[in-house]
């Protein structure tokens, strides 16, 4: 993430230079601990064409399971917007026995309006997580559809280091005003998600 947060302009302003990228601006935070959800309702609006959720170190309370998002129309009463996806990932095991580089195709939507997967099967050991980002891209136009781009690390239950990459668009010309995380099954037990507004 050095590469994308650098240069900070002041660190308790919340004021991120990053090389060629704007400013960016610090919305919220939220610490997961235990939670069946992590939900940004508000801040997501016409200030900013783009923003940025950072994912440190997010936890699982159960093992095996994928971090995902979705987003909302309805300032979050819904989180059932209709996706069209790809993902694919690298993969490389502790053993260094094993190595992988290819297309996910059960990861990925087709006008899916179900959660989208983010990771692999995140380890719940102790220094098991998953960490790194999705930009989403002019979330309040009311012309053109949303589009999203992630990339994260996780650390998963077979002792792998899994970079997964996924991206796609929101097919929708509604404002998407809210965005929701969870894992596929059970609590995200630990972790903070970042939300920044990029000028």
């Amino acid at each position: 993430m050095s590469g994308i947060i650098a240069d900070n302009i002041s660190s308790n302003s919340g004021l991120i230079k990053a090389p060629s990228a704007g400013v960016w601006v610090k919305i919220s935070a939220v610490s997961a601990s235990s939670s069946a959800t992590v939900s940004f309702t508000s801040g997501l609006d016409s200030t900013y064409s783009k923003y940025c959720f950072i994912f440190n170190n997010i936890h699982p309370g159960t093992g095996d399971e994928e971090f995902t998002f979705n987003m909302s129309i309805d300032r979050g009463s819904n989180y059932n917007v209709a996706k069209t996806t790809t993902y694919f990932r690298s993969v490389h095991d502790e053993a260094n026995s094993y190595t992988n580089l290819g297309y996910d195709t059960g990861r990925d939507l087709a006008q899916g309006t179900g959660f989208q997967p983010l990771s692999s099967g995140v380890d719940a050991a102790a220094d098991g997580s998953v960490s790194g980002y999705l930009y989403l891209f002019e979330p309040s136009s009311t012309t053109y559809v949303k589009h999203y781009i992630s990339v994260v690390n996780a650390m998963v239950t077979t002792a792998y280091s899994m970079n997964d990459y996924s991206a796609g668009y929101a097919n929708t010309t509604s404002a998407v005003d809210a965005v929701q995380f969870k894992m596929a099954s059970g609590n995200i037990d630990a972790g903070i998600i970042t939300l920044y507004g990029i000028n």
